[in-house]
């Protein structure tokens, strides 16, 4: 149920229910809180996602049967760690990171895991590397996390990679609140919303910054 304040925006939760539903829904074991708290302990950017959209990552790619993954945006694995979790023993995560110093702590936090063998962290600019990595393809699903000036054409690759059926997930969907400004950034988030809706199924999931999910079409759905 929505009332009319919730639907102009409105959010209902405060620190104590997060708290409390985090708690429940969201636990953190060893692992996850090594790498939730890493960025503030080796002084790099706190940016990773909330323990619940952690939870949610899983969630979706369980429902999804996810086996091959691709996240752009590493920092120090703590999504990865969420992700990685919910493949298959056969399954696999390629994790890519601009900073060698952030993957060097993504690879810690897996090797810790016991899932080295089920992620591959790819040092360098996600364009420069996504090329080859369309080998591995196509993917179950892809998830931004990274520089959003770029998220327009990371949108396009996911496009031409996924599987149909396969999933976009895409943070900060509504770029800090700056969505609607007129500037680089907020315009390739906005092309990113836009041109998805021409390949998948797509919602917009008003998480405390969104989450753009969506489903894969046919070629047939496309071009029918």
């Amino acid at each position: 149920m929505a009332d009319p304040r919730s639907r102009e925006g409105r959010a209902y939760h405060s620190p104590e229910i997060l708290r409390w539903v985090e708690s429940l829904h969201a636990p953190h074991d060893a692992f996850l809180l090594t790498a939730f708290g890493a960025p503030e302990r080796e002084g790099i950017p706190a940016i990773q996602v909330a323990p619940l959209e952690g939870r949610l990552l899983e969630v979706l790619l369980r429902l999804a049967g996810a086996r091959r993954v691709v996240e752009i945006g590493t920092l120090a694995g703590y999504s990865a760690l969420w992700m990685a979790r919910a493949l298959p023993s056969q399954g696999h995560l390629w994790t890519l990171e601009r900073s060698s110093r952030h993957a060097a702590l993504a690879r810690e936090t897996f090797e810790a895991a016991g899932l080295s063998d089920r992620v591959t962290v790819l040092v360098g600019e996600a364009l420069a590397l996504l090329p080859a990595l369309e080998r591995e393809g196509p993917f179950d699903a892809v998830f931004l996390d990274a520089d959003k000036g770029n998220y327009d054409a990371y949108g396009r690759w996911a496009a031409a990679h996924l599987r149909p059926g396969g999933l976009l997930l895409a943070d900060n969907a509504f770029f800090f609140g700056r969505l609607l400004e007129e500037n680089r950034e907020a315009e390739a988030v906005r092309r990113l919303h836009e041109e998805s809706v021409q390949s998948f199924r797509t919602v917009c999931i008003p998480t405390a910054d969104g989450l753009l999910v969506g489903i894969r079409r046919g070629e047939e759905e496309i071009h029918g």
